[in-house]
Parts: structure tokens; sequence; C-alpha cells
């Protein structure tokens, strides 16, 4: 499959085409951030998060560019973002106007923010198994026995790959359904 093919089977949603444009490109998204940033778990998080970006808004891609170029675009943003994100909310703790130190309150958690969370965790659990066995399995192996991608891979007998795209998915779908039960 040549990629200006891929590109317009995905734009039909053809499940194959976002695989191999996800094999194609993996290596040098994730490379490109990489060098950026000098952490492999947060490369690959912005990786993903990527391809989930451009995917979404695949119907949007001008041919006149390249593919490539798209992606790393999308990846540089994302990452931007987060950048941004993470400096607001330290400029929230330390202000720049004031030399004096604060005093730091004690943020361990209430037993009414554990039973908050024990809450929010039992709708997250009740709604992760809404969405079919495969998916509750990868975002088990992922988020609550925190395994690596490779790891995942390994136990479930695929390729790293189609544990990134299925990783993928059954966060979008669980988004949709946390969204949908607001």
């Amino acid at each position: 499959m040549e990629i200006s093919e891929a590109i317009k089977r995905a734009k039909e949603n053809d499940q194959k085409a976002f695989n191999y444009l996800l094999d194609v490109f993996w290596d040098d998204v994730y490379g490109f951030q990489l060098k950026r940033i000098h952490n492999e778990n947060d490369a690959e998080d912005i990786t993903i998060q990527t391809f989930s970006k451009a995917f979404d808004r695949i119907t949007t891609f001008d041919d006149k560019y390249k593919f490539k170029t798209w992606l790393i675009t999308i990846s540089k943003n994302i990452h931007i973002d987060l950048l941004r994100k993470e400096k607001n909310s330290i400029s929230q703790i330390i202000s720049n106007d004031d030399k004096s130190v604060y005093q730091i309150l004690d943020e361990s958690p209430s037993a009414e923010d554990e039973l908050i969370t024990e809450q929010h965790l039992a709708k997250l659990l009740r709604d992760i198994k809404k969405l079919k066995p495969h998916y509750q399995e990868v975002i088990n192996l992922r988020y609550f026995q925190e395994l690596s991608y490779k790891e995942i891979s390994k136990k479930l007998n695929e390729p790293i790959n189609n544990v990134k795209v299925k990783l993928l998915r059954a966060k979008k779908l669980l988004a949709e359904i946390i969204q949908k039960n607001g």
C-alpha cells in the first residue's frame, strides 16, 4: 500500500490504513519527540496523542503537504501545549512578583478525598466494563498493572504497534462512554 492510498483509505475510516500509517510513521514521530524531551515514556505518550489527534482529523489533511510533516507539526504542538500547562501550574505555585517563601500546605488526602477517589475509581471501573473484553484487558494491563507496551505485547502475543492502536481505540471509546454518562 502506498502512503497516498493509505491516507485516502484512512479518510474513509479504514482501520488497516490507520495501522499502516501508524507503522510507517511511528518511528519518525517518536524519534522526533525523544530528541526533544529525552524521556522515553513521555515521548511515547506524546506520540500516541499525536496519532490519535491526527487520525481524528485525518479528513482535514491536505495532500499538498507531506504527511510526515503534518504529523511532526501536530506532535510539536501537543508538546508545546503540555509545556504551557506545566508552566502555568508551576507559576501558580511560585509567584514571581513576591520573593517571600510561602508555608507549604499539607496536601495529603483527607478521609473525604479518599472516599471521593474511591467512588470515582468505582465509576471508572464500571465504565471500563462496558468496553469489549480485549479493550478492557489492554486498559487493565497498561493503567492498573502499569506494564510497558513491550510487556503488554509479549503478554498478549501481539505486535507492539497493534497494542498501541488497541490502547488508542480503548481510550477513545472509554472517553466516549464517560462523556455519555456525564
